[in-house]
């Protein structure tokens, strides 16, 4: 009989964790206070008062649980915190450095049932490695460490065969009932920012089985134009409750987003919830194209976040804004949906989904 250590660690699956939906309850959401100036050259002031306009809106309905590099941090984001009205005993800073911001893709991901209780939770690390693309990465990929010491809870390391396994809380949607979705482009592209060299579709869909507690899982093709994760989810498709998805839609023909994303819509009518029920599949628009420096930007209605309090909306001072605004504001029965100027933001490559990620109550 081999001893305890040569048995091979349990999986959170088999634990029976599972990740929940974001629409779930929250016991709070973490954030990393802004300091990396090239994530948005040229527009970093402005930044830190988008930062205070979000915390504004989630600390209305749960805590905030800020991630701080030093002192300097947490004097900066206290300054812009009380000067837009938030209550800062709602706030609890967590010393950690950090290479960047983007907390959906750094920062813990959340299991929660397991053996012992229905509300216990659990933290999956997932390895980030700067998407594949980016050099400066060897702080944040430690985030999950610090948040496990200091929850005081179970940190599980993923992993295929030993060795570690890479995936961005970006990159995966989940309705908390078994299903996830993803795209082709983002992590089963063979050439372009590989996040797991050698593994194929199915070596990925055991290995998130195994971690995330889900049964079924469907790819997508392709994100919009703009995006340096090359094919977050989280810019394209998203649930809004256990059996209702938005997914976003280009009208425009000559639109270079277009045909990628008519793709996702032919695509879509295949997918069967873990059930084997049809979802229902409700178009989101797109904003028109958003330049900067020549640069196009990967706008989205899409980044939502659902926090306890309300659901906040990327806006983009486009037409659309109002569109999307109040098209998820029919799905959303039970929290407001409220628009947060993004036009800056975007500008990092990301938004508001992608700088949050929620800890289930």
């Amino acid at each position: 009989m081999p001893s305890p250590k040569q048995l091979p660690a349990a999986t959170p699956t088999e634990l029976g964790y599972a990740m929940p939906a974001e629409w779930e309850p929250h016991a709070a959401t973490w954030l990393g206070w802004p300091h990396n100036q090239s994530d948005w050259p040229g527009k970093f002031e402005v930044i830190p008062w988008i930062y205070g306009e979000m915390i504004r809106k989630i600390s209305a309905g749960e805590n905030v649980r800020l991630i701080i590099r030093h002192e300097a941090d947490k004097t900066a984001a206290r300054r812009v915190l009380k000067l837009v009205g938030v209550d800062l005993r709602k706030i609890q800073f967590v010393l950690h450095p950090t290479n960047r911001g983007w907390t959906r893709d750094t920062g813990p991901i959340f299991v929660k049932g397991g053996s012992k209780a229905e509300a216990e939770t659990a933290i999956v690390h997932f390895h980030f490695n700067g998407w594949a693309k980016y050099d400066n990465w060897r702080k944040d990929t430690k985030v999950p460490e610090t948040a496990a010491k200091l929850l005081r809870k179970q940190l599980f390391s993923a992993e295929y065969h030993g060795k570690p396994f890479v995936i961005e809380g970006g990159g995966i949607e989940i309705n908390g009932r078994g299903t996830l979705l993803s795209t082709e482009e983002c992590y089963l592209d063979p050439k372009i920012q590989v996040r797991n060299p050698g593994l194929g579709r199915a070596e990925i869909e055991s290995t998130l089985k195994q971690y995330l507690g889900v049964t079924n899982i469907f790819w997508l093709a392709k994100g919009p134009k703009g995006d340096d994760t090359h094919g977050h989810i989280d810019d394209i498709c998203r649930f809004v409750n256990a059996n209702t998805l938005v997914l976003v839609k280009e009208n425009n023909r000559k639109d270079e987003n277009y045909r990628p994303l008519a793709e996702n819509w032919d695509r879509i009518q295949d997918l069967r919830l873990e059930d084997g029920t049809k979802p229902e599949v409700v178009a989101l628009p797109m904003p028109a194209p958003l330049f900067f420096e020549g640069v196009r930007l990967p706008a989205s209605y899409a980044n939502f976040y659902i926090c306890n309090a309300a659901v906040i909306v990327p806006t983009f001072n486009d037409p659309n804004d109002r569109v999307a605004l109040g098209l998820l504001g029919e799905l959303f029965k039970d929290r407001p949906v409220v628009g947060i100027h993004a036009l800056d933001l975007v500008w990092g490559f990301g938004s508001l989904h992608c700088l949050t990620q929620q800890q289930p109550r």
